[in-house]
């Protein structure tokens, strides 16, 4: 092994470890808040502010993770077309773009962490600097990362995009007079012109977002840059995001206890004598999976391996299996607790609560076309034999723990017992006894992997929600959301006419900059427009979760579309002509969602 390769492994080794044991401090620490709450009735004081610390370091440890990995978001569509020559040069930007970044913003983000020490949390008594001094210990350790990779590149790459970068700084420096002169122009030089070329190159999306704002402020502005680290650290901290990395553990959990697998055949049991019949439980499962894990991949890990293969043996084209799959996906981006759901919540200030009671009707309407669609296609595909009902029964029953899961946590929710965010370990010690106790399958060995996977993909979703906070406040402070506000309440047609805009610009937003990247951008600018107009919010906020995520699932620029893929073990070309008529029902129903506003606000 050689020695990048030795450091790069001792570098994981050095945070994987920790991180997946601040993932069970988190739960731990909230679950006896919970506890002692409504059991005690004594609430502990210092639970969430304990829970607040960790997060941060939980946030800026799982982007690490992210890294070492190469699981931050990221378009590629652009990358894989290109010659290998290009594609290896373009890799390289997409290390050294965010080793630059972090470079630039490492000392700021030291001197944020240096000025929180006078600072005292409240319950606890200690110095802020404990929790702020996540910020910059992140930053050194991807920058550690990101100096690794680049050794290990061709020198050759590393040199190319070096001297790109180098080429742009130059010209951003000696262009600042004249991008000074453009006013509110120049925010399409930064904004569109730089964000753009760097989230089609490859770079990750949120080292994107950072690099933008960096340049804009650094370019045209007088504002200390220790702004970008404090809106980081705004946009990481908000207490309601610690549902995030919970309910990814939790979605893996349901996987790895086989609660998912029981409801799977449950469905298959009730439905799978009928024509289409395994296509409605994929929709079924999807739905009701969804109300537990909160993850789309993790949703459709957990129902793909299971149905595909019988459906498959039943005649079904594996690019209408991938096809169907995808649009569940876009289907259930509603259906509580998913993670878009928690993110609006958390960046437009609507309640958690209204949001998963609005989410389930508009779900459930596009769960209905798609039923239509699935049956009107599904063709020469054999119908299993009727189970007998005792049979039924008997799944029942086992799959009744796994069923009562999504009702539990939105009961608790609902009811007070626990917040948004406190509800998941709820959740997590639900499953994990169900697990030992009913379906005696638990795999201790997969608990590190779950909990290092579940860090990661935190850190990925945390990252750009941060850097996202920084470039809306640049945004907004350059008056740029006034004069929004101003272009979208013109539109003609009032209301319908505002949602149908924003359905167009959400769908092509999904499918560029998936959906929590373009929800923390653009909510808090659109949020109170729809306000201005006569949209209820909860409403408006279905209707851009559905728009973002039928732009997520659909071709040729959709990731979420590619992640079906991958699932099922299917070639995207498969199902890249079979998918347009599920696009297409999806986007009667999203209309029809848009267009009658009690499916959204009639239950609450």
């Amino acid at each position: 092994m050689s020695l990048s390769a030795r450091a790069e492994l001792w570098l994981r080794r050095l945070v994987e470890i920790p991180t997946a044991l601040l993932v069970v401090v988190e739960m731990s620490v909230l679950f006896t808040g919970v506890f002692s709450r409504f059991v005690l009735h004594s609430p502990v004081t210092w639970s969430d502010e304990l829970a607040s610390i960790l997060f941060l370091w939980l946030a800026m440890l799982g982007a690490v993770i992210a890294l070492q990995r190469g699981a931050h978001m990221r378009l590629t569509a652009v990358v894989a077309a290109m010659s290998p020559a290009w594609r290896a040069r373009a890799e390289a930007l997409a290390v050294a773009a965010p080793a630059l970044f972090l470079l630039l913003l490492l000392p700021w983000a030291r001197d944020y962490a240096d000025d929180e020490w006078f600072i005292e949390t409240p319950a606890l008594g200690w110095s802020n600097e404990v929790r702020a001094a996540a910020i910059p210990a992140g930053c050194l350790l991807m920058l550690a990362t990101c100096a690794i990779r680049l050794w290990r590149l061709g020198w050759r790459d590393v040199a190319a995009a070096a001297l790109g970068l180098g080429l742009v700084a130059a010209a951003l420096h000696f262009g600042a007079p004249a991008l000074k002169a453009m006013g509110n122009w120049n925010l399409a030089v930064f904004f569109v012109g730089l964000l753009a070329a760097g989230v089609l190159l490859g770079v990750p999306i949120g080292f994107s977002f950072g690099t933008a704002t960096l340049a804009f402020l650094a370019t045209v502005t007088r504002v200390p840059l220790t702004i970008v680290v404090s809106r980081m650290d705004e946009g990481m901290s908000t207490l309601v995001l610690l549902a995030v990395p919970l309910f990814v553990f939790l979605g893996l959990l349901i996987e790895m206890t086989g609660m998912a697998r029981a409801m799977v055949s449950f469905l298959a049991g009730l439905l799978g004598h009928v024509r289409g019949g395994l296509s409605y439980v994929l929709l079924g499962a999807m739905y009701l999976v969804s109300g537990i894990s909160g993850s789309k991949a993790a949703d459709m890990a957990a129902v793909a391996p299971v149905l595909f293969p019988e459906m498959i043996a039943r005649g079904a084209d594996e690019g209408e299996l991938v096809a169907i799959l995808a649009a569940s996906g876009a289907m259930t981006e509603t259906i509580p607790p998913s993670l878009v759901l928690i993110t609006i919540g958390s960046v437009t200030g609507v309640s958690i609560a209204a949001l998963f009671t609005g989410g389930l009707l508009p779900g459930f309407v596009l769960a209905l076309v798609l039923a239509v669609v699935a049956r009107l296609r599904a063709g020469a595909e054999t119908r299993g034999a009727r189970t007998p009902r005792a049979e039924i029964l008997r799944r029942f029953l086992i799959a009744l723990p796994a069923l009562l899961l999504p009702f539990v946590i939105r009961t608790a929710v609902v009811e007070g017992v626990a917040t948004a965010t406190e509800v998941s370990t709820i959740g997590v010690v639900y499953s994990i006894v169900a697990g030992l106790g009913f379906y005696r399958q638990f795999a201790w060995r997969r608990l590190l992997p779950m909990l290092v996977e579940t860090a990661c993909l935190s850190g990925a979703i945390l990252f750009i929600i941060g850097t996202a906070t920084g470039m809306a406040w640049a945004l907004t402070q350059s008056g740029f959301s006034r004069q929004l506000a101003t272009a979208m309440a013109s539109v003609p047609g009032g209301s319908f006419g505002f949602l149908l805009i924003s359905i167009a610009a959400f769908t092509i937003l999904g499918s560029v900059l998936e959906g929590i990247p373009a929800i923390v951008l653009f909510g808090p600018l659109l949020f109170p427009i729809a306000r201005s107009v006569g949209v209820n919010e909860v409403h408006y906020a279905m209707v851009v979760i559905l728009a973002m995520g039928i732009g997520l699932f659909a071709p040729p620029l959709g990731v979420g579309y590619y992640t079906a893929c991958a699932i099922g073990r299917v070639s995207p070309d498969a199902g890249m002509k079979r998918i347009l008529p599920y696009l297409a029902a999806l986007l009667l129903g999203l209309i029809a969602v848009a267009a009658i506003p009690w499916l959204s606000t009639g239950f609450l």
